[in-house]
């Protein structure tokens, strides 16, 4: 296979897809049941995050990589240094919004009485 200029962004796997809730066309199908618990749900929550950070490191270290070829001249294409920038940029944002998303829940659900 040829070296493409512009690598695809690769999508997080959605919630269904890591929880094994999912099937293999990606469509949703009812489970057995509506919650996920203990240790299956625990490693789902882990690895969606796990992965998060896993993406902001790597486009951490390609914006890099990129930043520095650029200063000593090496890189032929001086745009790829902004698009490692908007990929970088937004595995952050990506992270930021999950862990305020998983703080929202959490705060719900200390808010719930019992």
């Amino acid at each position: 296979m040829e070296d493409r200029f512009i690598t695809p962004l690769q999508p997080l796997r959605s919630m269904a897809a890591v929880s094994g809730l999912g099937n293999v066309n990606g469509e949703a199908r009812v489970a057995d049941s509506d919650t996920i618990k203990g240790q299956e749900g625990i490693s789902a929550f882990k690895s969606i995050f796990e992965e998060a950070i896993d993406n902001v490191r790597s486009t951490e270290d390609t914006l890099a990589k990129r930043q520095y070829q650029l200063a000593t001249g090496q890189i032929e294409d001086p745009h790829t240094v902004g698009i490692a920038s908007s990929e970088a940029q937004l595995a952050v944002d990506m992270l930021v919004s999950l862990r305020t998303k998983a703080l929202e829940a959490y705060n719900e659900i200390m808010r719930i009485s019992l």
